[in-house]
């Protein structure tokens, strides 16, 4: 089974969906590839060092009601594990980090290093925005810093990023986590686990049953 999952770094709603995707896979046992695809939230600069919540709250109508938002989202996101702190995240563009992401990806290792941007973005504060940032995230698991550092000041993989988000407007994808099923089945949104789990089961069972005819 082939699995597409369009998602933004600086997307709290994609690092859960990812941690609820990976836990119905476990729970699937079936043989699935997950390929992880750039979208952009947000493309336009960004100021840097700007507090997420200063952002936010000039967008969404004031501290009193991102605070809300914020407080909804991290009380899902630590049900299921993941530490969302608000009070240190920073606003990013995600161009380079998705970049980046490619990057890893054709050293096998995109899933590890999409979770370690959103854990420097989500956990640690960190600007991932910031290239220096980036190759830090790189080394932190284990990637050659120096090949990262030379990668991000070229113009490596924004084909790859450009090619993925013309794939998410020609699919019509305005929200993100946007899962595509073996090019046919679309899910939408992080999923409660037991959910995707039912998904996936049903999605085998139909390609079981078109590949007897």
């Amino acid at each position: 089974m082939d699995i597409q999952v369009w998602s933004d770094v600086v997307c709290p709603w994609c690092y859960l969906g990812k941690r609820r995707l990976e836990a119905a896979i476990g729970r699937f046992g079936g043989g699935v590839a997950v390929t992880f695809r750039a979208f952009q939230l947000d493309p336009s600069p960004v100021p840097r060092g700007l507090p997420l919540r200063q952002a936010m709250a000039a967008k969404f109508g004031g501290p009193e009601r991102v605070g809300q938002m914020l407080a909804h989202v991290t009380a899902i996101a630590a049900g299921d594990g993941l530490r969302l702190n608000y009070d240190r995240a920073i606003t990013a563009n995600t161009f380079d980090s998705h970049r980046l992401i490619a990057w890893a990806g054709s050293q096998g290792r995109q899933a590890e290093m999409l979770e370690a941007l959103q854990r420097a973005h989500f956990t640690d504060g960190l600007d991932i925005g910031s290239r220096r940032v980036l190759v830090a995230v790189a080394r932190s698991i284990g990637l050659d810093e120096g090949a990262a550092a030379t990668y991000l000041e070229s113009d490596a993989g924004a084909g790859a990023v450009d090619a993925d988000l013309a794939e998410a407007r020609e699919l019509g994808i305005s929200s993100v986590p946007f899962f595509v099923i073996d090019g046919k089945y679309a899910v939408q949104g992080a999923q409660e686990t037991s959910t995707l789990v039912a998904a996936l089961e049903e999605i085998a069972r139909r390609e079981a049953v078109d590949a007897g005819r």
